[in-house]
């Protein structure tokens, strides 16, 4: 009798994990665009506020060294999709978005969607369209011709404009406005605002001309200022609300549903009272922002002087901040859908960004390299009863992970991948010494980035790259401002940490077949 007793509490104890365990796990992938690593108050930034992000950390488990595999926008989101380094993939730059000539392989939506998951994706889309062909709704292009195997309709841009045109009147320039890039409204631009000053005929002519509107910082990279759309018809809050309807058609799951949100990236425009919620004043100055970049791998970077100018990238820093705290209010409106629809116990939730910013640090703006404003970006997890809540995993790591731990969390295994399922190293299983790469498509700047969390090695890609190399040690200089191999001394007391990580370089490359494998082996140190 007893012994019958204790089977029935074991059943009535176990059976709704064994239930939970069986049923599919729904994904939803939260992705923003150019969003560096210390944007978010868990990450112990004590200024910007991101409480629905915090909470989705408290909730599940926070990397503090995730990186870019490549820091721009392209390459890094079909790392993503796809599971292979740049080179596998063959999408090392933006330009490369079209290229016909790709290999055969499969996005981890694709896969899911081969295995009975039902997909949808949202907002900016911006890798191959290959991979966007096999989602429920038609997945819309950012910009350009439309890219081969899709509508022309499908353009992300237009229909913005269309969303925009019926919710938020159009009206005239007031004295000292200028019209968006993305919205056509208006906007006060900030001083550090390419358009500042002039007279809207005037900036509309140059933008005619891409090479002069370049030369004189106006357009979509250099906008920054107060725009007169309320936020609920911000591009951010537009995209959420998309995800949101999807939520209530993909309930029954299992399902995997994208929500691509284009802020922080420029136009760094915002409307109140998201604009001048974090007064400019009262804004950090990146502590580099005097580096004259000597010994830098970027000392040929050409950021405008302007982003040296202390006042005008606190005002920068304060734009930056509200559009991620506006993007954080509409992420809070997501996991309370899941909430709502009683999702959230089986949906593994991510958020992560493509990039970071480099928002001043050693007086460069944008992206493109690997110092770590740039590289750096963050990456939180949540799935209920399968990660454990207040996880941190101190190990590096890289988008080129994400493949395999999204699919090994599906229960999907033996799919290829040039990365890592994280799983090992969130249930504190995972190996020590773990070493990551990025890659960059470059011969005048480093081609790779390799890093343990601690040292990280800038280094050419091979005997012809005229890059200068780098080695830097975060501890104890985690502004970068030191390059170790800048000098012959500093070279010999850390010989030892170089050929380290050139020797876990070179295994990368070789495990992944790389063309370069030979021409790094053979490259020495340029300083």
């Amino acid at each position: 009798m007893m012994q019958k007793s204790l089977s029935l509490l074991w059943l009535l104890f176990f059976l709704p994990a064994l239930a939970l365990a069986e049923k599919p796990v729904n994904v939803l992938f939260i992705i923003t665009d150019q969003q560096r690593w210390d944007t978010l108050g868990c990450m112990d930034n004590k200024i910007i506020k991101t409480p629905n992000l915090d909470r989705l950390a408290a909730e599940g488990v926070r990397f503090n060294r995730m990186y870019s595999s490549c820091p721009v926008c392209v390459p890094a989101r079909t790392v993503i999709l796809t599971g292979r380094s740049c080179e596998t993939n063959r999408i090392i730059t933006n330009e490369e978005i079209n290229r016909e000539d790709l290999p055969d392989l499969q996005s981890f939506d694709q896969i899911l969607f081969k295995h009975g998951w039902r997909g949808e994706y949202y907002g900016k889309w911006h890798s191959p369209y290959r991979y966007a062909l096999d989602y429920i709704n038609g997945v819309r292009w950012v910009n350009g011709p439309p890219p081969p195997g899709t509508r022309a309709d499908l353009n992300e841009s237009k229909a913005f404009a269309k969303y925009l045109d019926e919710h938020v009147p159009q009206r005239a320039l007031q004295p000292g406005e200028q019209l968006a890039n993305l919205y056509n409204r208006p906007y006060r631009p900030d001083p550090l605002d390419g358009a500042y000053g002039l007279p809207p005929e005037q900036v509309q002519k140059i933008m005619r001309d891409r090479k002069a509107a370049a030369a004189q910082q106006i357009g979509q990279g250099f906008s920054y200022g107060c725009l007169d759309v309320p936020p609920e018809h911000t591009l951010a809050a537009w995209t959420v609300k998309e995800g949101l309807e999807a939520l209530d058609r993909l309930k029954d799951g299992p399902f995997s549903l994208t929500v691509s949100i284009g802020p922080p990236h420029p136009p760094m425009v915002l409307p109140k009272p998201y604009y001048g919620m974090y007064p400019p004043e009262e804004m950090p100055v990146p502590a580099s922002i005097e580096d004259e970049r000597t010994d830098s791998p970027y000392w040929r970077n050409t950021s405008p002087e302007s982003y040296r100018d202390k006042k005008k990238v606190q005002q920068m820093i304060s734009d930056y901040y509200g559009m991620i705290t506006l993007n954080d209010d509409w992420i809070g409106k997501l996991l309370t859908k899941l909430d709502e629809l009683h999702l959230s116990e089986n949906t593994l939730v991510v958020f992560t960004a493509d990039h970071g910013e480099m928002l001043g640090d050693h007086g460069m703006l944008s992206k493109f390299v690997f110092y770590e404003g740039s590289a750096h970006i963050p990456l939180l997890m949540r799935l209920p009863g399968r990660i454990k809540s207040e996880t941190v995993v101190e190990a590096p790591v890289a988008q080129l992970d994400l493949f395999s731990t999204i699919l090994d969390y599906c229960g999907i295994a033996g799919q290829k991948s040039e990365g890592d399922s994280l799983r090992p190293w969130i249930e504190g299983k995972g190996k020590a010494g773990r070493v990551i790469v990025s890659e960059w498509n470059g011969t005048a700047v480093p081609g790779y980035m390799v890093t343990d969390g601690r040292w990280k090695l800038m280094f050419g890609r091979g005997l012809t790259a005229r890059a200068r190399d780098a080695l830097f040690d975060l501890e104890t200089d985690p502004l970068e401002m030191k390059n170790l191999l800048a000098n012959e001394t500093d070279r010999t007391a850390n010989k030892a940490e170089v050929e380290r990580l050139k020797q876990s370089l070179l295994d990368w490359l070789t495990r992944n077949s790389s063309s370069h494998v030979e021409e790094v082996r053979a490259r020495s140190i340029v300083k």
